[in-house]
């Protein structure tokens, strides 16, 4: 038994030799994370703002995502990352798991991914 996996990219988010933007499987979407840079705040909506795109790009949305995981920089700015997060994501809120990481990829303050419904 094979199952059908669809690799998602456009031209924003091209795939890359070591992963695509997400995959899709039949129902199913799993987002690669998305960085975001600077303060706390603004990090996470450009985090959240990336993903929004490559779940759009991939037929689903923020209103059908299942899961999230945050990959956080420093977790004293874990009130900041919370109050972004809950004003740009739509309710009922999802599960989540967040996480500090010792260091983000470029100097990030932020990682997020994410597993959508199609």
């Amino acid at each position: 038994m094979t199952s059908q996996i669809d690799a998602v990219s456009s031209k924003e988010f091209p795939l890359k030799p070591h992963n695509s933007p997400a995959v899709k499987v039949p129902g199913l979407m799993f987002c690669s994370g998305q960085l975001g840079f600077g303060e706390m705040a603004d990090a996470t909506i450009e985090s959240l703002t990336k993903l929004k795109s490559v779940l759009e790009i991939g037929g689903s949305s923020l209103e059908k995502v299942v899961k999230f995981n945050v990959l956080i920089g420093d977790i004293e700015k874990f009130d900041e990352f919370n109050n972004a997060f809950m004003a740009f994501t739509p309710t009922p809120k999802p599960a989540r798991t967040c996480t500090q990481a010792g260091r983000l990829w470029g100097g990030a303050a932020i990682e997020i991914e994410c597993i959508a419904q199609l």
